[in-house]
């Protein structure tokens, strides 16, 4: 758990790195909202399979009003420590009522239908930007 932890922790902070910062306030939930999703699909997932779940991430995010950023990507970390996570989605939103309107979206729903049966474990980290 605690290799996971720092995992985490470096993958928000290496996204954040990318990210161009806009706001410089240190005051709680006042800045952008980020939602890092990490997925570790089931080793039996059949690569049609993980690509379907890619092209829906995308798709998603596209349907949702309230996103405003997304990224994602594959890990290429040399260091070994990915606990078995392959993919990163970096999802932003202006404001939690941003992330709030996101989570309960029918479009969102949908979504996590596309995860049934091949996903082993999901790692979500939600981060206010500083």
């Amino acid at each position: 758990m605690k290799n996971l932890t720092r995992f985490v922790l470096a993958a928000c902070l290496s996204a954040a790195m990318m990210l161009v910062m806009t706001s410089t306030s240190h005051a709680d939930e006042t800045g952008a909202y980020r939602h890092v999703v990490l997925f570790k699909f089931k080793d039996d997932a059949k690569p049609e399979q993980v690509k379907g779940v890619e092209d829906a991430f995308i798709a998603l995010a596209k349907k949702v009003e309230t996103v405003t950023g997304f990224e994602w990507g594959t890990n290429v970390s040399p260091e070994n420590k990915n606990e078995g996570y392959t993919h990163c989605f970096l999802v932003t939103f202006k404001d939690k009522a941003g992330l709030e309107v996101y989570l309960p979206h029918p479009a969102h729903e949908e979504f996590k239908g596309t995860l049934r049966g091949i996903l082993d474990k999901v790692c979500v980290f939600d981060f206010v930007a500083k």
